[in-house]
């Protein structure tokens, strides 16, 4: 009987007991948070290469089917970019299997501008796509900046190769053929990303936003020598808070490095220890600069 009534007291844990399993338990979810978070930023990280892919490779398709590049903007004075009042990520719709919201763009020049034409079928549909997972400017598709009327875009579009040649006042003609882009497509930058929204200038990244001379603060474009000269090249922002990040610039929600594409397909994670020159080198397509190593 004694022995049995010794087992019995030694059913439960003793406060001290009870105390260490918590602790290891504390422990144990404080070394697995971080753990999953990596795991979650790299998944995102990912998606967001994945998704410049596929606007780069949009591109070359346009160029396959209009024997062009698209232009940075469209207007109705530029029939031959797309007879509609909006830009570059309107264009590419067709290529991302998002033809529905083109064709309502074509349909209307009006349905970029305002959200009560046509239902609000084109600035106010969310595209996947043009969205990074990881941007944390972006809420439910809508920036933070335009809530309730114009969806987000993580992602800008390089002045440099889109819209240096003005066909009309608007950027609304590329600057290069496809194949004869002076430094080649594989050392410059097509797509970018950037934050949708930017409180440090104001503004932000608006997909369906068209035009920069009427609005380059909304416009989804890096490289803009035309709004901001020599400014254009500064250094991509790598996770800038709202309040620091600029429109000037690019802007990266991933620890310590910014996804680019390339004008020949290729993605590139490019880090935080990149200088000014190469960045700009980058950008421009007509330099005849080789890009540094640390690109």
């Amino acid at each position: 009987m004694v022995t049995l009534n010794w087992l019995r007291k030694r059913a439960g844990f003793t406060l001290i007991e009870l105390l260490v399993v918590i602790a290891i338990i504390a422990i144990l979810i404080a070394l697995l948070v971080p753990a999953v978070q990596k795991v979650r930023e790299a998944a995102a990280r990912i998606q967001c290469s994945n998704n410049v892919k596929q606007l780069v490779l949009a591109t070359h398709n346009y160029n396959d089917t209009r024997k062009s590049l698209p232009a940075l903007t469209s207007s109705t004075g530029a029939p031959k970019y797309g007879n509609y009042q909006g830009g570059i990520l309107i264009s590419i719709l067709p290529y991302i299997e998002q033809k529905a919201i083109n064709d309502a763009a074509v349909a209307n020049p009006g349905n970029t501008w305002d959200a009560a034409c046509n239902g609000g079928t084109v600035r106010q549909q969310t595209v996947t796509v043009y969205v990074c997972p990881s941007d944390f400017t972006v809420s439910n598709g809508w920036s933070g900046a335009q809530v309730g009327t114009w969806m987000a875009a993580s992602y800008a579009a390089n002045f440099g190769v889109f819209g240096t040649v003005r066909a009309g006042g608007n950027a609304d003609a590329p600057g290069y053929p496809l194949a004869n882009i002076p430094d080649g497509s594989s050392n410059t930058i097509f797509f970018t990303e950037a934050y949708s929204q930017t409180s440090a200038t104001g503004g932000g990244n608006l997909w369906a936003y068209p035009g920069i001379d009427w609005s380059w603060q909304w416009h989804p474009v890096v490289g803009n020598t035309r709004s901001l000269g020599s400014t254009a090249y500064g250094l991509p922002q790598f996770q800038p808070t709202v309040a620091n990040a600029y429109k000037y610039y690019a802007n990266s929600p991933h620890t310590g490095s910014i996804v680019v594409g390339m004008g020949d397909g290729s993605i590139r994670t490019v880090s935080s220890t990149i200088t000014n020159p190469t960045w700009q080198y980058a950008l421009q397509a007509n330099d005849n600069q080789v890009l540094g190593t640390n690109f």
